[in-house]
């Protein structure tokens, strides 16, 4: 048997085991898989019912650190018309050494199935019993690279209004910032105040197609004050103006943290955008996801949609990717 019969393939949140015959035998354990901070391993049994487990790795990290894991998990059929079994969504089940989790399927099920694992979040159980904190929201770090003194004075001079001699005037409000620490992180912003611009006589910006919270989501990154809840929110209008005022650190921050949380809900939006911005590892991703993971089957109604409002060379590339796939299987 080959070794591809026990590898599991992974995006960053989702995993994929492919079965092509249980004929031969009652069990089978998967290789490792590295899903965050853990290595996990899937089994497959084959008695009265099929059981299907997943499970992290034994060691001294999932001892002194369990994960609490939320996931969709489910089983499709690959022969004929796909048919999907979905086990109801596992909510922050602990999951120590020599702890699993178990699906018990009374249904046989015979030639090629894929189980296929979707996290919804991974976090670290607390030694003390607080509340467990989510791995993906430990992920974000800011870019701008000041001590902690300097950061927070430079945030204070946004938050409390020192001195700003700038007004930016989104479509539902206006705030205020420092032209210094604008020209400093975006050489479009440098360029409004150098010239004889009308940025620059009217001591005012205009950015009609941003909203007032994504403005100031905006300028907390570039003064090295955001939060991740509101980096997290804000992603994809953060991208948009990193993109247009040049400021190279924000947009790659953007591009790294949407390929981390890819789903079925927002897979074709971060393709348009991924194409758009020329992000090639978020277009790389998106498409993995869903012509290797075969998640365009799951979402017939979407991508047509999609299909007639998308970008034609895009719509080539999506329809190639799975013609090669197909010569594959």
């Amino acid at each position: 048997m080959s070794d591809s019969a026990y590898r599991v393939e992974t995006t960053s949140r989702l995993a994929q085991w492919r079965i092509e015959n249980l004929a031969s035998c009652t069990y089978r354990k998967s290789d490792p898989f590295k899903i965050g901070k853990w290595n996990w391993y899937l089994s497959v049994e084959k008695s009265r019912t099929l059981s299907i487990k997943l499970y992290p790795e034994t060691s001294n990290l999932t001892r002194d650190n369990p994960p609490v894991a939320s996931f969709i998990i489910k089983i499709v059929s690959t022969l004929g018309d796909r048919k999907c079994l979905i086990h109801p969504e596992v909510k922050n089940k602990q999951l120590k050494n020599n702890e699993v989790f178990i699906w018990a399927i009374e249904l046989p099920l015979t030639g090629k199935f894929i189980i296929d694992v979707e996290f919804l979040d991974l976090k670290i159980a607390s030694p003390d019993g607080s509340e467990a904190c989510s791995i993906w929201s430990e992920g974000f770090t800011q870019i701008v690279q000041l001590n902690e003194t300097a950061l927070a004075s430079l945030g204070r001079m946004l938050s409390e209004s020192i001195h700003t001699d700038i007004i930016i005037n989104a479509s539902n409000g206006s705030t205020s910032a420092h032209r210094a620490v604008l020209a400093s992180r975006s050489a479009v912003f440098r360029s409004m105040f150098s010239h004889d611009l009308k940025e620059k006589e009217m001591s005012a910006i205009n950015i009609p197609d941003m909203s007032i919270e994504a403005c100031r989501a905006f300028l907390n990154y570039i003064y090295g004050n955001i939060e991740n809840e509101e980096f997290l929110t804000h992603r994809l209008a953060l991208l948009q103006a990193a993109d247009k005022y040049d400021i190279l650190d924000m947009k790659e921050a953007c591009h790294e943290s949407l390929v981390e949380d890819i789903d079925t809900k927002n897979v074709l939006e971060r393709l348009q955008n991924a194409s758009l911005y020329q992000l090639p590892k978020l277009k790389t991703a998106c498409m993995r996801y869903l012509v290797k993971f075969g998640k365009i089957f799951d979402m017939r109604d979407e991508f047509n949609a999609f299909v007639v409002c998308a970008d034609r060379e895009l719509i080539a590339e999506i329809f190639n990717e799975v013609l090669a796939a197909w010569k594959g299987f």
